[in-house]
């Protein structure tokens, strides 16, 4: 008994022991450990996801203008680019005929000025023919003195022109460089936006506000403008998609271009252009159809209906409808059309 008694002692001191040792290496790990680990960061609110996904809309809208800008300036581009190639191909085309040309006369310097002309006149037996034939080849060296100075400015242009093409091809794929990289940016931005969370945060937190019904709403006038507003009143509905002008959705400045260009008038698809294609108006003095801008860089564009209202493509996930001006920073107003 006394031998199982002194077994015990042992074993409830070495338990004893290792539990000291446990509790020295928890509390060493916890000491050790940094500070913030001991409590996550709280969760972003319903709110905060929901200011996080408005700001991504207004970037998602911002970047797809400045895409559509670029591709205005690569239309440009590429026509300067084809009309460069066209001047290097006339121009290297005219250096290999004035080559030819300059060779020929050359050639036929070298075989007739082999002899002096001093020789040539006291070995002819007929100084008429001489002088003739030296008339001639007085011409021809005239002629290539003439070819000469032609050839050297054909080379110049044909350098100049090829400079200036590989200028144009250049810029051409500096900006395609360019739309690709805003391209992956905008892909991105609305791939977050249209995921589970971010559409059940803006759900939950009771944004972007009501849900669009088709409005038939007349509109007084017989003019372009009047007309552009009624055919834009009937893509009511159809979702914004970032780049797109119709016929099945259409992006802000898609929506404004597809509406003129069923009145005959070639706006382009650009907000910053299209604040340039008309007259500046006071915001006291809008009418149907008048173009309004939003925002200091311009990004987003609507058509103006009458009494504080307009028709718009408002962002991502969104369709086609009818809103309030005052809903966002207005920048000012342009006419295109009465």
């Amino acid at each position: 008994m006394r031998g199982h008694r002194g077994a015990g002692r042992h074993a409830r001191a070495r338990r004893s022991g290792l539990l000291g040792v446990v509790s020295l290496t928890v509390a060493a790990t916890l000491l050790a450990a940094p500070v913030g680990s001991a409590s996550a960061d709280p969760k972003p609110s319903l709110q905060d996801l929901a200011k996080q996904v408005e700001k991504m809309h207004n970037d998602i809208e911002t970047l797809s203008e400045q895409y559509n800008g670029q591709r205005e300036k690569l239309k440009t581009a590429k026509k300067a680019a084809d009309a460069a190639q066209k001047t290097l191909s006339t121009s290297e085309s005219d250096l290999a005929a004035k080559r030819a040309k300059a060779a020929a006369l050359a050639q036929n310097a070298y075989i007739t000025g082999g002899f002096s002309k001093a020789l040539a006149f006291t070995a002819s037996r007929n100084p008429e023919d001489f002088l003739n034939r030296a008339a001639t080849t007085f011409a021809l060296e005239q002629q290539q003195g003439q070819e000469v100075v032609q050839l050297a400015k054909a080379m110049d242009a044909a350098k100049r022109a090829r400079a200036g093409a590989k200028s144009r091809i250049d810029e051409v794929q500096t900006i395609v460089s360019d739309l690709d990289a805003k391209r992956d940016k905008i892909t991105k931005l609305v791939t977050k936006v249209e995921s589970n969370l971010f559409r059940r945060a803006l759900g939950e937190a009771g944004q972007p506000g009501t849900r669009a019904t088709r409005v038939n709403l007349p509109v007084p006038g017989d003019g372009k403008a009047a007309a552009a507003v009624r055919w834009a009143l009937s893509q009511q509905l159809k979702p914004y998609v970032w780049g797109a002008a119709g016929p099945s959705s259409y992006d802000c400045s898609g929506l404004v271009m597809a509406a003129y260009r069923q009145v005959g008038i070639s706006l382009p698809h650009y907000t910053g252009s299209q604040w340039t294609a008309g007259t500046h108006i006071d915001r006291s003095d809008l009418r149907p159809g008048d173009l309004v801008f939003f925002y200091n860089d311009l990004h987003h564009v609507g058509l103006y209906l009458g009494g504080g209202m307009m028709i718009h493509a408002p962002r991502t996930g969104d369709v086609v409808r009818i809103a309030s001006i005052a809903n966002r920073p207005f920048a000012g107003a342009v006419r295109v059309a009465d």
